[in-house]
């Protein structure tokens, strides 16, 4: 493994159940669209991918016939496994993978989805060539993850991001991402973005970020200016000047085989 899948496995080998307990990634409009987009059928097979506290996998689940739960961290699956058969669920394989090399046949599943994960991937690239080659002719992938925008505000999301979470590597464009599913092939069928608060003290806690990150966290966006402020409509407390909240955008992205 690389130096960034190791600190992935580090990071949220120790988190496992928090992600399955987070509300804001049990939830949001983009699991409803990520249902629609893939039009599952009863015959399918579905890989997700990163599949964390297995929100996704709970969502499409039962309108497939096989679910593949995969994640470079095994802590994670010990988690997301459980969860996923008392909601129901016992059509659900585990699979310790790296997303970049599927231990997987060619072409042997209908649809992939990955969901609020590949910013921790240290080769966008391959991970994109690897679902393209494990989904069937016509297979679905729907990916959702942060995009940023281009220029100092994306800097400063991605440098932000790595103090609260050092895994995460890079959040890319809306462009870089199309760039990377066209030259794999795939026919993108709509690339919808969606806006998601995220509260100071859930965001770190989550994360067990230690006090002296946290204060750092704060000075970093305090400091960063008025086009940041305005990009992530920060919220600050009005009696101590505290971020409270601020907003990304994560993008939904439909693509076919």
């Amino acid at each position: 493994m690389t130096e960034a899948q190791d600190r992935v496995r580090a990071q949220y080998g120790k988190v496992g159940d928090a992600y399955v307990r987070s509300r804001g990634h049990a939830g949001g409009n983009d699991l409803e669209r990520m249902l629609a987009l893939a039009e599952p059928q009863l015959t399918d097979t579905l890989l997700d991918i990163a599949t964390g506290g297995g929100h996704v996998a709970r969502v499409l689940g039962p309108h497939v016939g096989n679910v593949i739960a995969s994640d470079l961290t095994p802590e994670m699956l010990d988690h997301a496994i459980p969860y996923l058969r008392e909601q129901g669920l016992p059509n659900v394989e585990r699979l310790v993978a790296d997303a970049q090399d599927l231990p997987l046949d060619d072409a042997s599943v209908d649809i992939v989805t990955c969901r609020i994960a590949p910013h921790h991937f240290p080769d966008p690239a391959a991970f994109v060539a690897e679902v393209a080659r494990v989904l069937r002719p016509g297979g679905r992938f729907l990916l959702v993850d942060s995009t940023v925008p281009e220029g100092p505000a994306g800097d400063f999301f991605n440098a932000y991001e790595t103090v609260r979470d050092p895994s995460h590597v890079r959040s890319l464009t809306v462009d870089e991402w199309s760039g990377l599913l066209e030259r794999n092939g795939f026919r993108i069928g709509t690339a919808e973005p969606f806006r998601k608060r995220h509260e100071f003290d859930d965001w770190t806690t989550r994360m067990q970020v230690s006090g002296e990150d946290r204060d750092r966290l704060q000075a970093m966006m305090r400091d960063a200016g008025e086009e940041v402020h305005a990009v992530f409509e920060v919220a600050f407390d009005p009696d101590t000047g505290a971020v409270t909240s601020w907003i990304d955008t994560k993008t939904l992205f439909a693509a076919t085989r």
